[in-house]
């Protein structure tokens, strides 16, 4: 399906998404300055940290603060150089990684699609598509033909992790569809909707809600168990997870026009939506036990790109419903878990990565991301098109 940069039908929503997209580049403006040279994942005492060291370049986490950096460089082209600079510098430090088969999972995605991959889309840089499609390769070698799934990590705390899928996964198929437009090569499309199908059949459950890990026997497919991975337990309801089906499904049908990923992507929607809290605000697991109040924006974030997404392919009142649940939640956010201090660096301050983490609500970068991609989509400003 063709995609075309679309504006909110809401005029109230409209002049929202406007007001506060221009408070975020307001201080995006200045924390770009600030931070130059760091890649961050969260911040502390109002401080981005950084993580371009060697130690922590790998982290999945890493292209998300180059994807913010092209996106308003897109969104303010070269009156704000420092954005693209601060692009170029995290897109060549993933370098130290992309070589490193010990430091490449299945994360491809979500380091070179809003790095190598918008660079190339915005300057036509070949070294840039370059990375690009080495990331592809490596994400299309993770394939199991007998599972037909993507392993996602590589072995770690001495765990074999050679038949774990998780849904995450969904968002990093679109590196695929990109590596076989851009090159022809059928075989990576294909590998990306093998996976999908896999994921339809054993992620998504009756109710619509997913499992976040499912385990398939390497030798000869099939599905094993599932685990709880960062929601609440086995058979939980973790947030994020319901995000990223819930997105990741609605880009497959965007790339491959299969009605059977926008079918599942409304499915995983309509129980996104239907667990909505009054106040808009995402818990970390829809089925975490009732006095447990701990918040993840950035399940919000996520959830609402998808959902002004599907906005756009549904009219009348189904479109409606989906636009709705998208502004309340980043009404929520922009008033009760962003940072609007333009003296300190994290915008999205309500971030949890995992359920029995120690530590819950705090920055974490990819939320910024989401939560500025949202506001371009309802803006009309999303000229750049990373997943």
């Amino acid at each position: 399906m063709e995609r075309t940069a679309w504006r909110c039908p809401d005029a109230d929503g409209f002049r929202w998404a406007e007001e506060t997209l221009k408070r975020t580049e307001h201080k995006f403006a200045q924390v770009s300055v600030r931070s130059a040279g760091k890649i961050p994942y969260t911040a502390r005492d109002g401080v981005h940290d950084d993580w371009s060291d060697d130690k922590h370049i790998y982290w999945w986490t890493n292209g998300f603060w180059g994807g913010i950096m092209w996106q308003l460089y897109a969104l303010t082209g070269e009156s704000k150089e420092q954005y693209r600079k601060n692009a170029e510098w995290t897109e060549e430090r993933l370098d130290h990684c992309l070589m490193d088969p010990g430091a490449m999972d299945h994360d491809s995605g979500f380091r070179w699609l809003p790095t190598a991959v918008a660079d190339y889309r915005l300057t036509g840089n070949r070294r840039s598509r370059d990375r690009g499609i080495l990331a592809a390769t490596n994400l299309a070698g993770r394939f199991n033909h007998a599972g037909r799934f993507i392993r996602a990590w590589n072995d770690w705390d001495q765990t074999d992790h050679r038949g774990w899928a998780i849904i995450d996964c969904m968002m990093n198929l679109p590196l695929l569809y990109w590596a076989s437009e851009e090159t022809g090569d059928p075989r990576f499309r294909q590998t990306a909707e093998l996976h999908a199908d896999t994921a339809m059949k054993s992620f998504v459950r009756g109710d619509g809600s997913v499992n976040h890990i499912v385990e398939f026997d390497i030798e000869h497919g099939g599905m094993v168990r599932s685990y709880g991975g960062q929601g609440y337990g086995e058979g939980s309801s973790w947030t994020r997870g319901q995000a990223w089906g819930l997105y990741g499904f609605t880009l497959s049908c965007l790339h491959t026009e299969n009605a059977a990923y926008l079918d599942t992507a409304e499915r995983i929607a309509n129980y996104f939506i239907a667990n909505i809290p009054e106040n808009g605000l995402i818990p970390v697991d829809f089925r975490q036990p009732e006095d447990v109040e701990w918040e993840d924006a950035t399940a919000a974030a996520i959830a609402a790109c998808g959902l002004i997404e599907l906005a756009k392919l549904r009219a009348g009142r189904q479109g409606r419903v989906y636009l709705d649940a998208a502004l309340k939640m980043l009404r929520a956010l922009e008033e009760r878990s962003c940072n609007w201090n333009p003296e300190e660096d994290p915008l999205l301050e309500k971030c949890t990565a995992a359920y029995h983490d120690e530590k819950h609500e705090f920055p974490i970068i990819y939320g910024d991301y989401f939560f500025l991609e949202a506001l371009l989509k309802l803006t009309g400003n999303e000229t750049l098109f990373i997943w």
